[in-house]
């Protein structure tokens, strides 16, 4: 092929059409299921779906089948199939994936951005959703695209695009029970909805960490107390949960002493995040938002990370366990609170596990943890505890290390890169089930800053237009 011409291709489209869907993307609310349950009323999900299925119908790729799929009470899904060119046959499948579906609003974005307000700017789509990972479907299709335009061959491409995903895809195992015997014989999944270390490579997803989570409350009493005739005799919930708390992590570390949540790291897994480390650097922890200090010396003080090794903050945030308070209730707000001694308190807990720890298993051993032998015979419940098993990257294949490689070198002038990534993506651990032969090649734009599921979420438009060259140069060297 020639590489100039397909990056070329490729960045016209999108400037000349795809960011502008985008940006219409971005300005609907399509919250995931588990945000909106009034989600089948409000229609926005299937307007993203519609949306994208019309344009996907309207580019004109030859034998391109294209549906949307669904099942009573559940969210739709996109399903496409895209034939093999010049007689390659279809024993040589590529599987791409991602999602519509998209994260809540969250406070503090800037005050002239918001979730639902797209805006372009020094190269940065803003908005929810664009980035995680609306522009899946775009990318995947434009690649094969410009592959066609070329008259290369290419191996049969098929494609499937959920909108529960950011729920933790708990709608997507009946539709790949169904849509299994039509998806063939998969080669290599291509899954779009992951991070990148920098802006510079192409960034190669190596494990993803899986997560248990849940709701614990205290409770001590029946109604809230007048806090000076109380407090001294009646135990705080509060107290009592930080207790509770303490079985799990250390709070003057961070580290999870449950010896059933660690997980070894493997040597590869090792390697790999030296090398990264070496990369990137200081950026492993200096691109999160840090909170300034007023008390430092010279006045730019900041708040610091649990480590600035960048091997270990790479291992730390990829390998190994942490524990996070995602929300609270049974607190009134400031301006209304008395001095009143509250009844109850509840947490809202994430533990991010190791990537080959069973999310099952662990969101039972927290139950256990927590509930067992309350302080004051408070009682204590941790209730919704699901979980989530993460992914660790079968071997890559001598012939997709080169392809990554050269696609890398060819589009942006550095090698490839393998990094774990600290999210989770239960989608990659049902695909690993279904198809245990396949390779992966897990990628994505959320890189530093971007701030997925956060304020102020970015897609960097020069970085996605060279990833779907990428990609395509990949998906072409398939035989």
């Amino acid at each position: 092929m020639n590489l100039s011409d397909l990056g070329s291709t490729i960045a016209r489209r999108y400037d000349d059409d795809i960011i502008s869907r985008l940006v219409d993307y971005v300005r609907i609310p399509a919250k995931s299921p588990a945000f909106d349950p009034n989600w089948a009323e409000h229609g926005y999900l299937a307007e993203v779906i519609t949306s994208a299925k019309l344009w996907a119908a309207a580019q004109g790729i030859a034998g391109l089948h294209v549906e949307i799929v669904t099942i009573d009470g559940r969210t739709p899904c996109l399903f496409f199939d895209v034939p093999a060119t010049q007689g390659l046959g279809s024993d040589r499948t590529v599987m791409f994936y991602g999602h519509l579906d998209k994260q809540p609003e969250m406070t503090g974005w800037r005050e002239d951005l918001g979730p639902w307000i797209p805006k372009i700017e020094d190269g940065k789509l803003y908005g929810r959703g664009s980035a995680d990972d609306g522009y899946a479907l775009y990318a995947a299709l434009t690649a094969i695209l410009a592959i066609d335009a070329q008259g290369a061959p290419r191996p049969r491409c098929v494609g499937l695009i959920e909108t529960c995903e950011e729920s933790g895809s708990f709608d997507l195992p009946p539709y790949l029970a169904m849509l299994a015997p039509r998806l063939g014989d998969v080669m290599l999944v291509v899954g779009m909805d992951s991070g990148c270390g920098n802006y510079d490579q192409l960034w190669v997803t190596t494990s993803l960490r899986g997560l248990a989570g849940g709701v614990l409350t205290v409770e001590v009493l029946t109604e809230g107390v007048h806090s000076g005739m109380a407090s001294g005799l009646v135990p705080s919930s509060f107290r009592i949960a930080r207790q509770l708390l303490n079985r799990i992590d250390d709070p003057a570390t961070g580290t999870v002493l449950l010896p059933e949540l660690q997980a070894e790291i493997p040597d590869e897994r090792m390697e790999q995040a030296r090398t990264a480390g070496d990369i990137l650097g200081d950026q492993v922890w200096t691109q999160f938002p840090w909170v300034g200090c007023s008390h430092g010396a010279d006045g730019h003080a900041h708040a610091m990370p649990t480590t600035t090794d960048p091997v270990e903050g790479i291992l730390n945030r990829t390998w190994r366990p942490a524990l996070s308070v995602t929300g609270a209730a049974g607190f009134p707000s400031i301006d209304a609170a008395g001095n009143v001694l509250r009844p109850k308190t509840s947490l809202k807990l994430s533990m991010r596990l190791p990537p080959t720890v069973d999310g099952h298993f662990a969101a039972q051993v927290l139950k256990r943890k927590l509930e067992e032998n309350p302080p004051y015979q408070a009682n204590v419940r941790f209730v919704g505890g699901e979980g989530a098993t993460g992914w660790n990257a079968p071997a890559t294949a001598p012939w997709l290390k080169d392809a990554l490689n050269t696609a890398s070198q060819d589009v942006y002038g550095k090698p490839a890169a393998w990094l774990g990534e600290g999210g989770t993506i239960p989608f990659m651990g049902m695909l690993g089930e279904f198809f245990p032969k396949a390779q992966f090649l897990i990628t994505g734009v959320l890189g530093p800053k971007s701030n997925a599921h956060g304020p102020n979420e970015f897609l960097h438009i020069p970085y996605v237009k060279k990833l779907t060259a990428a990609v395509a140069q990949v998906v072409a060297g398939v035989r």
